[in-house]
Order: C-alpha cells, then structure tokens, then sequence
C-alpha cells in the first residue's frame, strides 16, 4: 500500500465523500431519463451537493485555506497563500446521459509554487488518481509513467469537441484535420479531468483542448507533470489555467501535437 501525506490524504477522503452521493445520484438517472422528468435540473442538484460536501470537508480540514469551485465561484479564506480548486463533477453531460466516465477533481494551489496536490476520483469505476509535486502519480495504488511511444503514427490522442454555443468549432475542425490524418486514433470521451489523468497514466499518448475552466485542468496538469510528461497551453507556453486551453503528451510527443496545431493556422 502506497502511503499517501496528510495532505493527499484530505482530498482523497473529500472525494470519496463526494461521490457517495454522485453514485446514488447516478442510479437514479436512468430512471429520470425513462420516466422524461427534468433531468438536468437533477444533475444541477447534484454538482451542489457534491460540492457542498467536498467544501464541507476541505474548509474543515484545513481551515482558512481558499475555496474555488465550478458552482460557488471563489470563497476567500484567511489564508490567502493556499487556494482548492474543486470541479465536483467533470463529465456532467456523460453523468446526464448514464455514461459511467466523470470525475471529482481537487487542486491544491500554492501561491509562488502553483497546484502541489491534486486528486481526481472516478466513482463508477473506483480509480482514485492523485499526486504531489515532487513525488509522482499514482492511480489507487500504482506508481503512473506517461507512454513511451515516439511516432505520432502510433499514437492515440484524446480531446474535446466544441458544443452548442461553446467554442469555435471552425477552428477545432482545422486542428481535427490536422492531428486525425497523422495518428492511429482520436477519442473524444466527455471529460477532461479524465482525459489528463489518462495520458499521465498512459492510456492516452497526448491530449489537447480549448476553453477549458481552472478547475478542468488544475488537477491534471500536475498528474502530467509528475508522470514525466509536458503541459502547455496550445501557445506553448505556461499560462494553462488562465487561457484555457492546454496540449499534453510525452516529451516527444507533445511538440509534435503542437506542430500539428500551429498548423491549423
């Protein structure tokens, strides 16, 4: 068994809270599609709980410290060095549909040093994801190593498809054509926590996307960085959690990610 800090130990035990109510919720959405109810009102129900409970906990754990969160906005603490950044539930559209690919996300942020802790927890299939700078990614109890590949050719990517009235789809569909005609495959699963815990883990060899939240990212971003691979903005440069986008990978493949988009014009 992995000993996890006190810290990761926190966040792990918030999100599991967290998701007992998530996978109570999620039980019950099939029956509200079927019985043509409002479903996502349901959902908007339980993104507050969530995040509710994991305010609950984190503020109690660690009193003072920030609070930044998807439904509430940014709740300022008397610790002013230390920031959370909580999105109770990434995959909200896959949540609303019975699709079992969402996530709890937590970021610690520290002023002058950026997120040192991260967790993001998968409650329908039981895969807790967590790091800490300076001391590597782990699912549940494996140590994570981004993919070795080198050849784009061989690669999977994952990202995320603009929807209605998000996103500049013209622009997407130029950097689609780009990527899809040099590599194996492109996934598109609903959730962008998820997709960055899976390239640190591997399964993905590179992942990019645009007009993405703090709270999408944080906690990803270091997963990346601590299973040995590279994160920027799709600029290249270091600025994820502000502008919004990011390109992940190994440290082959992510500059050659990024030459396909800086193709796209």
């Amino acid at each position: 068994m992995i000993a996890q800090s006190a810290l990761l130990k926190v966040m792990s035990d918030a999100a599991r809270k967290a998701a007992r109510g998530l996978n109570r919720d999620f039980g019950e959405i099939a029956e509200l599609q079927v019985a043509k109810k409002a479903p996502a009102d349901f959902v908007s129900a339980a993104d507050l709980k969530a995040e509710q409970v994991l305010f609950e906990a984190l503020t109690k754990a660690r009193p003072g410290y920030s609070f930044w969160g998807e439904e509430r906005g940014m709740i300022e603490g008397t610790d002013k060095t230390h920031t959370w950044i909580v999105d109770p539930l990434d995959g909200t559209t896959n949540f609303l549909h019975a699709i079992p690919h969402f996530a709890i996300n937590i970021a610690l942020e520290r002023e002058g040093a950026g997120v040192v802790a991260a967790v993001t927890y998968n409650p329908a299939t039981n895969e807790l994801f967590w790091a800490e700078k300076g001391k590597g990614c782990y699912v549940n109890d494996k140590r994570l190593r981004v993919a070795a590949r080198q050849r784009l050719d061989e690669c999977v990517l994952a990202t995320g498809i603009p929807f209605l009235g998000h996103g500049q789809h013209a622009r997407f569909l130029k950097e689609l054509h780009q990527v899809t005609q040099r590599v194996a495959g492109v996934r598109r699963f609903g959730s962008a926590a998820l997709d960055l815990a899976w390239v640190a883990a591997g399964r993905y060899d590179g992942y990019w996307e645009r007009d993405l939240k703090a709270w999408d990212l944080a906690a990803g971003v270091l997963m990346v960085t601590e299973a040995g691979g590279k994160v920027t903005d799709a600029d290249g440069g270091s600025d994820m959690l502000k502008q919004g986008s990011i390109v992940a990978g190994n440290l082959d493949i992510h500059p050659l990610l990024l030459d396909r988009l800086r193709a796209a014009g």
